[in-house]
Parts: structure tokens; sequence; C-alpha cells
């Protein structure tokens, strides 16, 4: 019945009925949640659920670990518990689900709606539950930002990881430098699909600043912190097409309007350094969560190989290649972010060269990196392309749209592990925080292709970070069942069981499948420079 499913969910007798009488009350600490429930609630009965006597809707505070909460329903009302805030939203969004689906319509459903009497334990498992969510590939309104927010909120993930920037643009305001969104924001065209045609069409938009904090207060009231990511030294076309100086050439470049791992990175003067520590600066203004990304993945070296500036710059720094050259960048940008109260986060590759103390690894390449990071004591969030990258196509064959790398089936993601099968048992398992699933939008042109992609995988992942390491799948599609029905009520256009519809099709816009052996040896290669230098 329950998604992420509850450690404890047990049925009773009787049933409570919520309708226009019912009242809502909330100690002072709860007060926001109340205001939030009774927003969803009041236009599904009618009535305004304002605190009072009687039976009805009480949030009260209790003695249980961070984010969990306890709920009783019965005849006389229904009763919430929870340490804090967090957990009590929680409670809230497993109240909402233990309605039927039409309440999630925010629309009236009728003059009443049963609510089973059942009394609930939970706790999640995690504490980073998190959906990497590119806007810079593929720039998303802000309503439909909220929109996906509201939709993590009701699978009680809890961290937006926000891929604001990459060669085909650059999508946050920076009042510095404003060509960095005047130019870096829109592209002239797009490829369709992975390796076809150019599109014609021009693409862009950008987040101002105000779009931004009403996103992050938005986020905050649903008990989820964004995190954002400015990806450097590598996917920076876009800002190096808005100024050239930044990066290694003579000849100008426009935003990047192709897929795949570009050539052009940053280069390494102080200049650089210094105008992405003022971007960074307006980043942690906007985002007050602990940690901003840098990213430091699928940095290529040619151009710093060729450069005179970049060699000088290695020998000058006693360096011994272009590896320990990316972690010295990496390492400028994680001491200006420790003295503004921010930790790094940044993809498995800066252990390449050697990863900042206090670094968090986002370990995508299969487990490896998350190993290594785990042992070496850094904190690790997993997100494994193999298990959790849910751009990857959901079935074989070629009702898929826009297939995608190895095949990645709703059953694969139910079977995820946030703690990698070599650090089972390892006191170092300790240090994976959690994990986040992953939606890259090269191939993801539009909202309603989001859904497709994203649903329902994403309610299998958020089960595999909030709910116990027990898996049974029979258990989760039985859930799953009575949960699209819900999704279905929120507008989500969901990948059904048995296949894309019609219209989900894309036939003839190339993608680039991969059959699993050929996904193995390509992921062999990716890794063999993961480790710790000294």
């Amino acid at each position: 019945m329950i998604v992420p499913k509850p450690v404890r969910f047990d049925i009773r007798p009787g049933r409570f009925v919520l309708d226009r009488h019912t009242t809502l009350t909330a100690d002072p600490e709860f007060g926001a949640v109340a205001a939030w429930l009774r927003g969803e609630l009041s236009p599904v009965t009618g009535g305004e659920l304002l605190p009072g006597p009687g039976p009805g809707i009480t949030f009260a505070a209790g003695s249980m670990p961070p984010e969990a909460y306890r709920l009783s329903a019965g005849p006389g009302g229904v009763r919430v518990e929870a340490a804090d805030a967090a957990g009590a939203f929680h409670g809230a969004q497993t109240l909402r689900q233990l309605l039927p689906p039409e309440a999630f319509r925010k629309a009236a459903a009728g003059p009443a709606l049963p609510l089973p009497a059942v009394l609930v334990e939970d706790r999640p498992r995690f504490a980073w539950r998190g959906c990497l969510l590119d806007v810079a590939r593929h720039f998303l309104t802000k309503a439909d930002l909220l929109r996906f927010i509201d939709l993590m909120a009701v699978h009680k993930l809890n961290v937006l990881h926000l891929h604001l920037t990459d060669d085909q643009g650059w999508r946050l305001e920076i009042r510095r430098y404003p060509r960095l969104t005047e130019v870096g924001a829109w592209r002239r065209e797009s490829q369709l699909g992975w390796n076809g045609a150019m599109d014609g069409r021009p693409h862009g938009g950008y987040y101002t600043q105000d779009d931004i904090r009403e996103i992050v207060a938005y986020a905050a009231r649903r008990h989820i912190t964004v995190v954002p990511e400015i990806d450097l030294p590598g996917h920076m076309q876009a800002a190096i097409a808005a100024h050239p100086e930044l990066g290694n050439l003579d000849t100008p470049l426009e935003v990047g309007t192709t897929w795949g791992i570009g050539q052009n990175v940053l280069n390494a003067e102080e200049h650089t350094i210094t105008f992405f520590q003022n971007v960074l600066d307006e980043v942690v203004e906007l985002f007050p969560g602990p940690y901003v990304c840098v990213g430091g993945d699928e940095c290529r070296k040619d151009q710093w190989r060729a450069s005179p500036a970049a060699q000088r710059r290695i020998a000058e720094l006693g360096l011994r290649d272009e590896e320990e050259l990316q972690s010295w960048i990496v390492r400028r940008f994680a001491d200006h972010l420790a003295t503004r109260g921010r930790r790094l986060v940044g993809w498995d590759e800066i252990l390449e060269g050697g990863a900042p103390d206090g670094a968090v690894i986002a370990s995508w390449r299969v487990d490896q990196g998350a190993v290594v990071a785990a042992k070496a004591g850094h904190t690790v969030v997993t997100c494994p392309n193999t298990a959790v990258y849910l751009d990857y196509r959901q079935a074989p064959g070629e009702d898929e749209p826009v297939p995608f790398g190895t095949v990645l089936t709703l059953d694969d993601v139910y079977s995820f592990d946030p703690v990698p099968a070599a650090l089972v048992g390892d006191e170092a398992a300790e240090h994976v925080v959690g994990s986040q699933c992953c939606l890259w939008t090269e191939l993801i042109d539009s909202p309603r292709h989001l859904d497709y992609m994203a649903f329902p995988r994403l309610a299998a992942f958020a089960e595999t970070v909030w709910s116990t390491p027990e898996r049974d799948p029979a258990d989760f599609r039985r859930r799953l069942d009575a949960h699209l029905p819900r999704l279905a009520a929120l507008g989500v256009e969901y990948r059904p069981d048995d296949g894309p519809l019609p219209w989900q099709r894309r036939p003839g816009v190339p993608g680039r499948p991969e059959e699993p052996e050929v996904w193995r040896a390509t992921l062999a290669g990716w890794t063999r420079n993961i480790r710790e230098r000294p």
C-alpha cells in the first residue's frame, strides 16, 4: 500500500473518515507541516481543516531518530508523532497515501474519504536519498522543476542534485558575469537523439537568482536540500563560449550543440581560478545547504597536454601529471568552499589525482570509486550508472523512445543496494551516507519524456534508500499497483508495465543502446584509473 515501504505497517480494525468537518492540530514546531497538509487536503475535502475539538489529525512531538515518525489511525482520528519537522512531513506523506488516489488531485473528491485504521512506524535507512536532475542539456522551467520536487517529496527523497552547467548550457544567473547566461544559456540547435541530425531549433533558458531562491525555499518546505552543481574543469564549453579567456584555445567557441564528452576544458591560470571563486561566492549565497558539487568528471586532458601554459603550471606546482593538475584545481575550490562553510562534492574522477580532504564522492562508475573512497575515509554517495541512471532504456526492443545505454528495468532498480557488496561487513561502509538516482537529459527533451523515464523506476529507487535492505519483489509490485493510480492522479505520465504508449515512442530518433557485455567492457576501461594517490 505505501511506497516506499515502512519499517512497520499494521492494519487494525475500523477506519477514520476524512471530511469537511475534520480538524487539524499541530504542536508549534510542526506548524509548517500542518499548513502544507492543509493546503493539500482542503481542496479535496471542501473543509478548512482548522484546529479544534473532535476527531481529526494531530501532529505531536515524540522521541525518535531524525526523520522518523509514528502514525496511528483509527475511528478517533489520526496521530502523527515525530522528533523533527522532517519526520512529521514524511508522516504526512504516508497519511496521503492511506487515502484514496483521488486525494492527490487537489480537487473535490466527494463528501468523505476513508482512511484505514493502521499503525505505522517508520524511519529512513540513509540520510542522503537523492535524485540528480540535469537541467543543462535540456532546460526545465521553474514550474516543471517545482512539480518534480513535489514528486520527490511524495517518495520521501530529500536531496535534489541540480546539474546547472554543461557544454550545452549555463542555467544559473551570475550577476558578476552576465555573459554566462546572455551567451551561455542559449544554443543555436540540438542534436536529435545521440548521433542524429541537428534539429535546427534554438534552445535555452536559465534561472534568475530570484527563481533559485524560490526553488530552494519551495524544496526546503518539503525537507529537500538542493545541491547545486557547477561542473568543472571539464563540461565547460558554454562558459568558455561566453568568456573565451577561460579556455585553452585562441579560436572562439559556441555553446555546444552535440552530445558526448567534449574536448574543451578550463585553463589552469590564476584568473580562471578567481573567476570561479567569484561564481561560487554567488552560488553559496543562493543555496544555503552544506554541499556544493563542482563535478570533476569526464575532464579530457588533451588541451592541457598541448598547452605550454598548462605544462608550465604543472612544472611550477611540482605536479606529476595532468591528473594532479585537475586535483590541484579541485582542491583550490574545496578550500575556497570550506571558508564559506561548505563541503565540496565531486564525481569519482576526483579520486584519480587525489581527492581533497573532506570531499564527498559521488561514485557513478559502477562500485569501484565508492569502495576506494570509503576505505580512504571519504563520505560516499553511490549512484552507479549500471543501477540508478534512469535515462537508460527500460527494456530491450525498438519501442523504447531514444534507447540509450544498457537495459535498466524496474526490477533492476529495485534490486539495487546503496552499499557495494565489497563493503558489506567492512567498517568503511559507515562512510556510505546514501545514494541518488540520476536523470541526464541529453535525450530527455520535455517534461512528458522526463516523467516516462523517471517513473515508476524512481519509486523503486526510493525504496532502496528509505526502506530496510530486505527485498520482496512480489510485495513491491503489489504496492506499486496501488501507487500507480496516485501517480496518475498527480498527472505523471509514467511508463506502463507492458511498454510505452504510442505517443511515448519516437521512431527514427537514433539512440545508443549497448549490449551488456559491451557495456561491462566499457566500464572496465573507465574505472582503471580510480585510486587514491598519496
